[in-house]
Parts: structure tokens; C-alpha cells; sequence
């Protein structure tokens, strides 16, 4: 049982370490542990709003910090994949094509009219988004989404 716990903890960490600035969803969890900032604080939040069932209540009522107007997004599917495939995404992003940047592509919700687009820019980038052997699925994701930023086609996507 402890070996399941560290391991959500884990992972929960993990997950939250690529997420945007309020990576705990809302909830009592979010409103108790409003202003934290830290690992530890963001898995409590997220635990509490996650295993009390009152994340799924402030939801459908619209309160504890909820709102009903919400949009799902698969940034932490996107942060995992990106820090997983880390090497691949780098070595297709430099030859601008590739079965890791094609995936990237499809969970970032680039449609297919855009998608040459998209791999062309990553390419003409690369050593923004890539500037080092030491850089993180964090900053890939940051410096991407900037590029994308100021890209006309690639904007609608950020």
C-alpha cells in the first residue's frame, strides 16, 4: 500500500511539474492550499480535490473555485509525451519530420493542413526549442508554445 501511495505521489509530482501555474484544477483541495507553491502543496491540493469527489461537486455546482464554462485540455498527455520522447522529439524536430513529431503533432490538435507547417517551423527553431543536451520537456514545451505564439498559422494552436 505505501509502495502505491509514493508512487501517486510520484507521478502526480511528476504530471504537475509541466502543468501551467494552477495545475491542481479546482476544488477544496485548490482553495486550501490557495498561494502554495511547491511539489508538495500541488500534490496535497490535487490529491484532496481528486479522491474527496468534491473537485467533481464544485464542477457541477460551480463552486469551491470551479466554474461549469471549463475547456479539458491534454496538457498533462502532452507533457508526459513530451518528456518521455524526449531524444526523438529532438532528432525529428532537426530534420523537420518524423513518427515522434507526427504524434506531437496530432496531441497538440494540429490539424492536417497545417501539420507540414508545423514541422517546418519546429525545424527553422530548433535550436530555440533545443538549445542544449541538457534542456528540459519543461522548456520545450515553453520555448514550442512561444514559436508557435508568433507564428500566424500556428497560433490558433496555443
Amino acid at each position: 500500500m505505501k509502495k502505491l501511495i509514493v508512487t501517486s505521489i510520484l507521478v502526480l509530482a511528476s504530471a504537475s511539474a509541466f502543468a501551467g501555474k494552477n495545475n491542481v484544477g479546482c476544488g477544496l483541495g485548490a482553495m486550501v492550499f490557495d498561494g502554495k507553491s511547491g511539489v508538495v502543496p500541488q500534490v496535497l491540493a490535487a490529491t484532496t480535490n481528486g479522491t474527496s469527489g468534491n473537485q467533481t461537486f464544485g464542477i457541477s455546482s460551480g463552486t469551491l473555485g470551479c466554474t461549469q464554462d471549463g475547456t479539458v485540455t491534454s496538457s498533462a498527455k502532452l507533457a508526459m509525451f513530451t518528456g518521455s520522447n524526449m531524444d526523438r522529439l529532438a532528432q525529428d524536430m532537426s530534420s523537420g519530420q518524423g513518427e515522434s513529431l507526427e504524434s506531437l503533432a496530432a496531441l497538440m490538435g494540429i490539424k492536417d493542413a497545417d501539420k507540414s507547417h508545423f514541422f517546418s517551423v519546429t525545424k527553422e527553431n530548433f535550436a530555440r526549442i533545443f538549445p542544449s543536451d541538457q534542456t528540459t520537456a519543461e522548456h520545450v514545451l515553453v520555448s514550442l508554445g512561444e514559436v508557435m505564439a508568433s507564428d500566424e498559422v500556428l497560433r490558433q494552436y496555443v
